[in-house]
């Protein structure tokens, strides 16, 4: 039997304009809206991140947020 979808939770978020449009896309090509595609990313996200990868871009951001704050 399959779960009911059910949005529980609403929070305020701030993003970037790349990370949004990013986002935008990826919610179209998946036939999803912003909320469902965030859940279904968050939900999956052992799959669905490059473990290889993750810690040095997260390391990179982490570098560069103070930044792009300005």
């Amino acid at each position: 039997m399959p779960k009911r979808f059910r949005l529980t939770r609403r929070f305020p978020v701030a993003m970037t304009e790349d990370g949004y449009r990013r986002l935008k896309r990826f919610a179209g090509d998946a036939g999803l809206d912003e909320g469902e595609a965030l859940s279904f990313l968050f939900e999956n996200f052992d799959s669905v991140i490059n473990e290889e990868t993750f810690g040095h871009r997260l390391r990179l951001f982490n570098a560069e947020l103070d930044a792009r704050k300005k």
